[in-house]
């Protein structure tokens, strides 16, 4: 479906449901809240779930307190809108809410999107947030303040502070527009890639202290321990841009970051520099993302989920 065919549907509404995926980013979340605060300003109301914690470095977003656990869900809503979920495990606990309802709704720009929906409106911007822009532009919605800045947190994270290779002409266009309608670009910024605790930063030197290097050196792997996060009193959501660090080593091609999630768990991220595409590899797991970002979860012992993943790297390195 179009983006204006998308809106038609979404002016439809009396109510809806909005869902941000499981271990929620800066993408999932801006997408939501902004999407939440338009369709309110329209007149449909508009409620928020997910199934993980919401991290608390984005209290500063207006409508974050809003969200609810699935299990908070008691009535009916006429729609039900994923944004950032390419697949139904992205959901958590959250899709069997989402699966029984006729009328749902997909808004993504993973290349691996399910189109699992009713309706799907799936295309490959830098960010989801850029998606949505485009969806309250065909619904004639103004961009306020805490609107453009939801936003702005998408598109500032899913591209790296604007680093990633996926940053385009249409990106720094869209976030200039955004700060025009008084989006906090440094704040947003200092909260997301400067701001941490002390409990973070004696991690991220453990864990970066301890990569590995394979198939001379073009594969960099990060190992993100339970007992790690234990010992520093940190939690998973702060172990997020670890994976950053290989990337910027000289000679990596790909970077591989294992979290520790359960007994013999891992959640596994993929970054690749474009020689590899990372989502083929993701998908081999039931998995997905983008061809040089992408994620999947792995059970099996970590040495020979590496083993697996290394050796699947090699198989697309030229």
């Amino acid at each position: 479906m179009t983006i204006t065919e998308i809106a038609s549907k979404i002016k439809g509404l009396k109510s809806a449901l909005i869902f941000s995926h499981v271990r929620p980013d800066g993408d999932t979340i801006g997408s939501a809240t902004a999407l939440r605060n338009a369709l309110i300003s329209l007149g449909i109301n508009a409620d928020l779930v997910c199934d993980s914690p919401i991290p608390e470095k984005f209290s500063f977003i207006d409508g974050v307190g809003c969200y609810v656990t699935p299990d908070k869900i008691t009535k009916e809503y006429d729609g039900y809108i994923a944004v950032d979920c390419s697949v139904s495990s992205m959901f958590g606990g959250a899709y069997s809410l989402f699966i029984k309802n006729k009328n749902t709704f997909n808004i993504d720009h993973h290349v691996s999107n399910a189109k699992y929906a009713k309706y799907n409106y799936v295309f490959d911007n830098s960010s989801n947030c850029e998606n949505v822009y485009e969806l309250l532009g065909a619904l004639n919605v103004d961009i306020t303040e805490d609107i453009a800045n939801s936003l702005l947190l998408g598109i500032v994270t899913d591209t790296g502070n604007f680093a990633h290779s996926n940053t385009t002409a249409k990106t720094l266009a869209n976030a200039s527009d955004l700060v025009s309608k008084d989006a906090n670009l440094n704040y947003i910024i200092y909260k997301m890639f400067k701001e941490q605790s002390k409990a973070r930063a004696k991690l991220y030197a453990r864990v970066i202290s301890n990569a590995t290097y394979y198939l001379e050196d073009r594969v960099g792997v990060l190992v993100i321990n339970k007992s790690d996060l234990e010992e520093f009193g940190a939690v998973e959501n702060m172990t997020e841009g670890f994976i950053d660090f290989p990337m910027t080593v000289i000679g990596v091609e790909v970077a591989i970051s294992l979290l520790e999630v359960g007994d013999k768990r891992y959640k596994i991220s993929l970054r690749s520099k474009g020689k590899v595409n990372v989502n083929e590899i993701a998908s081999l797991y039931g998995g997905g993302g983008h061809i040089l970002a992408s994620g999947a979860m792995l059970n099996g012992y970590k040495e020979d989920i590496i083993d697996k993943l290394v050796y699947n790297v090699s198989q697309r390195l030229e």
